[in-house]
């Protein structure tokens, strides 16, 4: 089973991780206990994301086991979780022995305050492209963007291609396509 984390905080936007929830804990309906998708927080109090959705993490920062993959979400939130050293010393921490470390939009600047995209090729919101190349990131202007173990993902729905993404990575492109095709989301796997 893979062991998946995906970051939350005030002021996430909710897309960009309820598409990455959805999409890889799919699987599951696919090949029972192939993956299991952890909402992590700074502490156990519900979040509130940006547009007022209201979370229970399913554990902490502190109580977090070691991840196979971590992935970082964006929104307003972020500028926040960018200063918090609490948050960014735990993406380090667990970015040293995941296999995979992920962002969603905005999330890539959390990647890179993290100090993970120093010389990286990555991509974020449409946005924020300058603001990502002022961390010395080569920004590139694709849906997914793989360089080594970091993968970062474009804006907000860019979440459900980058869980297809890493489904194809762990899986194989015949599972990611399935679980595509089975949320009907129009896609040719192959080419992500």
């Amino acid at each position: 089973m893979i062991t998946i984390g995906i970051l939350i905080f005030p002021q996430v936007e909710e897309l960009d991780f309820v598409a990455p929830f959805e999409v890889l804990s799919y699987s599951n309906k696919i090949t029972p206990d192939s993956t299991r998708v952890l909402l992590i927080a700074e502490n156990s109090d519900p979040i509130e994301a940006f547009n007022g959705m209201k979370v229970i993490p399913h554990t902490t920062l502190a109580t977090c086991p070691p991840l196979d993959i971590i992935v970082v979400p964006g929104g307003k939130g972020r500028l926040a979780a960018m200063r918090n050293t609490a948050i960014t010393e735990f993406i380090r921490a667990q970015s040293h022995h995941a296999k995979f470390t992920a962002s969603v939009c905005t999330g890539a600047l959390i990647l890179a305050a993290a100090g993970l995209l120093a010389n990286k090729k990555a991509t974020t919101y449409h946005t924020a492209f300058d603001e990502l190349k002022t961390y010395t990131v080569d920004v590139l202007t694709q849906k997914v963007v793989q360089d080594g173990r970091i993968i970062t993902s474009a804006g907000v729905s860019s979440g459900i291609e980058l869980g297809l993404y890493l489904l194809k990575l762990l899986f194989g492109a015949s599972m990611a396509q399935e679980v595509a095709d089975k949320i009907e989301y129009s896609i040719n796997v192959a080419q992500i």
